[in-house]
């Protein structure tokens, strides 16, 4: 396998599992200026219509996860929407695997992007919800900020220079890991000690 492809789909889908709509709009806008080229199957990405329709979901994704009540529907909505956008991304920046004799190996590379899509997500939802508990929400707006520069870093270092868009992938993706690890810790009830009759 090709490690830059790879590299490619790890930086995609860890990006969509931070900003779904945000990630697609501006793999859209590659497609459509021609610095991406889809697979077949994908090519509707790059459409005027569809990157008009993204822009603008991005755009309403972006407002919408300042605002805590729309946050927290969006983040309901997103267990079933960042899966599929991975899915979607791994699969038109694979043209070679997505199509003919790859395409059991493109299925199997798209369903992967979707699981590790699933997985940041857990990340974001627990760092979001320690966060809501711990500030009654007024951290959200700022943590929502670092969210949308990382997934636009890890896009644009996924289509311009893939290992260095998987390698801030793989940051991400410890740091969320850490992070969600040291708030169950802390989440976790301690055993009370036994008292000496």
């Amino acid at each position: 396998m090709d490690p830059l492809l790879f590299a490619t789909a790890y930086a995609l889908s860890t990006s969509a599992g931070l900003r779904p709509f945000l990630t697609l709009a501006l793999a859209s806008l590659a497609m459509h200026f021609g610095y991406l080229h889809p697979a077949h199957e994908f090519a509707f990405l790059g459409s005027d219509g569809a990157t008009v329709m993204l822009a603008s979901l991005a755009m309403l994704e972006f407002v919408g996860e300042k605002i805590p009540a729309v946050d927290h529907a969006l983040h309901f909505l997103h267990i079933g929407i960042k899966p599929v956008a991975a899915a979607l991304l791994v699969g038109s920046a694979a043209p070679d695997v997505a199509s003919g004799d790859g395409s059991a190996y493109g299925f199997a590379l798209m369903s992967a992007a979707a699981l590790n899509a699933l997985g940041v997500h857990a990340g974001v939802a627990t760092v979001r919800g320690a966060s809501t508990a711990t500030t009654a929400g007024l951290a959200n707006p700022f943590i929502s900020l670092i969210e949308d520069a990382a997934a636009v870093a890890s896009t644009t270092l996924a289509l311009l220079a893939p290992l260095a868009g998987a390698a801030l992938a793989l940051a991400l993706t410890l740091a969320l890991f850490f992070g969600t690890r040291s708030i169950v810790r802390r989440l976790r009830p301690r055993p009370t000690p036994a008292r000496l009759a």
